[in-house]
């Protein structure tokens, strides 16, 4: 049910010469502020579910809430006392307020989360990393099924297992995986092209199937053994396999046996590395909450078939004062927006509006989920486990970030800013004598590198000369800085460089003052890191526009934090480069031509075995393709032929 079939705006009625409605954003104009702005509005509120946003007076969203029933949830604001020190300053900054309406209060509760997420409220918890996760797939796509990892939507046809806290806890599964079943991973089309076993096979990883060295029944009960076991029953297969072992070492065949012996140690393996393994816990996350200092850490195990598939440590952004029950409740919802929720939900602590909660993720899993905090018994001792994850994970985090603080001081001190810097942006190109050319920006700030603020920029123009890394730079500072002013000139929001810093000396720094200079942005700080004499780390200079360069002490910690930067910002543009190089290898006519994606380019490619042989091919033959119709068969034809 979409948003605008249950939604409905209320913000006409709103109080007249609060605020004027400006491109969606509220501009203030000598506007009071407080519980007796709120209280103009309730006259106008009905009693029907809904979402409500505070604003200040320049129109920043200061809060999203939901609510049962509007009219009272805004009159709780609306009263002079009786609030905690956190939500008197959110009413005290209150200058408007806007209201949706829905049909239930479900409705109101996603409509909430999802208005957090899109606008980083002030006082509201954010999850700052919603990542999906990683799956392992058994595809049913073939008579052979291949078994890979899988991250998205699941549209492929085919068994799915997980969810893993991580592809690295994937990876090491399914290379132990290959061991035990000797089940393929090679794609399709490589599968239908080969004619002799691959590497795999000599190393005794995968049986073959793909030259008829395994019978497809003989496959199939691979296949079976390999799901029953990510099932959780693995001691069955484990029983199994030990006594085809057995059944092999008294008939003396001893290759035979030493293969299954083999793939019980692998299987072995996997428990082993899963750490805890409960028993009575079938499928639950575990999602434990420990709060210190005005910070929160949220540990989540995630328990599959009676295996721990590993755990992560999320950060939500809190304000002070927040209550524990409100960081679960909104960590709940964001977390599982664009993931489907186990039947069990183990937690540190009780939620508000659990009823709520439980029929939301039910809704989401289309089946009961149910949410225990356990006192006693293995559900506690797991708990117990996450919570001491969660405390451990936070105070190495408060550490990293005390430390990170000092060099974000060091950093304002050596490069005489106004500020401490909340957000530095390094900038560097790569390239191969002009060719592929990228540029890549890295994004650091009190909580270290912000990778999900990463970007790569191709190089587009035409006009620079090949290796220009001045032009380079320009066109890149340009296309930042442009589109940032396009999407935030008031900067209200935190993607507004504090400093900027590129790779390079009085040259960089130059084009680069001069594009910020041709947009109007005057307080920036830009600084260009050169290598100095001999190019040797730990000469750096450092140039600022209009200064002389300058050096740091040799082992300043300041120094060590400006190379890894830089570092930092020099991997990835490499990265970025080497990626679309590789790409660029790959490339075929084929990719220009009109209808043909990449499942069509596979089979065209796997009949006629290149390029320059489909260009050669005539109509009838390219019609004989799978997928390729007489219209498109033409079209190809007419691309290579001239006949378009």
């Amino acid at each position: 049910m979409g948003e605008s079939d249950r939604v409905k705006i209320m913000t006409e009625n709103e109080p007249k010469n609060t605020f004027d409605e400006v491109g969606g954003a509220t501009q203030a104009s000598f506007a009071p502020t407080g519980h007796k702005v709120i209280r103009g509005y309730l006259s106008q509120l009905s009693d029907r579910p809904g979402v409500y946003r505070m604003l200040d007076s320049q129109g920043a969203v200061l809060y999203v809430g939901k609510a049962r029933n509007l009219s009272k949830r805004v009159a709780s604001y609306a009263k002079p006392t009786g609030h905690s020190a956190r939500i008197s300053r959110m009413i005290s900054a209150t200058a408007s307020m806007m209201f949706l309406t829905t049909e239930t209060e479900t409705e109101a509760l996603l409509l909430e989360q999802n208005l957090i997420k899109q606008l980083k409220p002030r006082y509201n918890v954010l999850l700052r990393d919603d990542k999906s996760f990683p799956n392992i797939l058994v595809s049913e796509a073939t008579a052979f099924p291949q078994i890979k990892k899988h991250r998205g939507a699941r549209k492929e046809k085919g068994q799915y297992f997980g969810p893993f806290a991580s592809a690295g806890a994937v990876n090491r599964t399914l290379n132990q995986l290959q061991k035990a079943f000797l089940l393929r991973n090679c794609s399709d089309a490589m599968f239908d092209s080969r004619t002799r076993p691959c590497l795999l096979y000599q190393i005794k990883r995968c049986s073959a199937p793909c030259v008829g060295y395994i019978e497809q029944d003989d496959y199939a009960a691979l296949i079976s053994d390999a799901t029953r076991f990510l099932r959780g029953k693995s001691t069955k297969v484990q029983e199994s396999l030990a006594a085809e072992m057995a059944q092999a070492s008294e008939a003396l065949e001893f290759e035979r046996a030493a293969a299954l012996r083999d793939r019980i140690r692998a299987l072995t393996q996997v428990q082993s590395s899963q750490g805890i393994n409960p028993e009575g816990v079938q499928e639950a996350d575990i999602v434990a909450l420990y709060q210190e200092g005005g910070q929160a850490c949220v540990q989540v195990f995630f328990i599959r078939a009676n295996q721990n598939w590993g755990n992560r440590a999320y950060f939500p952004r809190i304000s002070a004062g927040i209550e524990a029950a409100e960081i679960l409740e909104a960590f709940l919802v964001q977390f599982y927006s664009n993931k489907e929720p186990p039947r069990l939900l183990i937690l540190s602590g009780q939620v508000e509006n659990e009823d709520l909660i439980v029929q939301a993720l039910s809704q989401k899993a289309g089946r009961k989920v149910q949410l225990v905090v356990p006192q006693r018994g293995e559900r506690a001792m797991l708990l117990e486990n996450a919570q001491r994850n969660a405390r451990e994970q936070l105070a190495k985090k408060m550490s990293e970030s005390a430390t990170q603080a000092k060099l974000l001081e060091g950093l304002a001190k050596a490069f005489d800013l106004e500020a401490v810097p909340q957000r530095v942006e390094v900038y560097d190109n790569s390239h191969i004598q002009g060719t592929n050319a990228v540029g890549g920006m890295i994004v650091a700030g009190p909580d270290g590198f912000l990778k999900s603020s990463y970007r790569k920029f191709n190089i587009k123009s035409t006009t620079i000369t090949p290796g220009d890394d001045f032009g380079m730079m320009k066109e890149v500072l340009e296309r930042r800085f442009t589109r940032l002013i396009k999407e935030d000139p008031d900067r209200e929001s935190e993607n507004w460089p504090d400093l900027v810093l590129v790779d390079g000396g009085a040259g960089q720094v130059s084009a680069s003052y001069a594009i910020l200079s041709e947009l109007g942005i005057e307080d920036v700080a830009l600084v260009g890191v050169a290598k100095g004499t001999d190019r040797d780390a730990g000469k750096e200079e450092f140039y600022k526009p209009g200064g002389r360069p300058f050096a740091l002490p040799h082992k300043d910690p300041v120094l060590y934090f400006i190379q890894r930067l830089r570092d930092e910002a020099h991997r990835f543009a490499i990265g970025t480069h080497r990626a679309k190089r590789a790409k660029s290898v790959t490339a075929t006519p084929l990719d220009e031509v009109p209808g043909v994606g990449a499942g069509r380019k596979r089979a065209l490619l796997a009949h006629f075995g290149s390029a320059k042989a489909v260009s050669r091919a005539g109509l009838a033959d390219l019609a004989a393709v799978d997928g390729i119709s007489h219209a498109l068969a033409e079209t190809i034809y007419g691309f290579f032929h001239g006949d378009a």
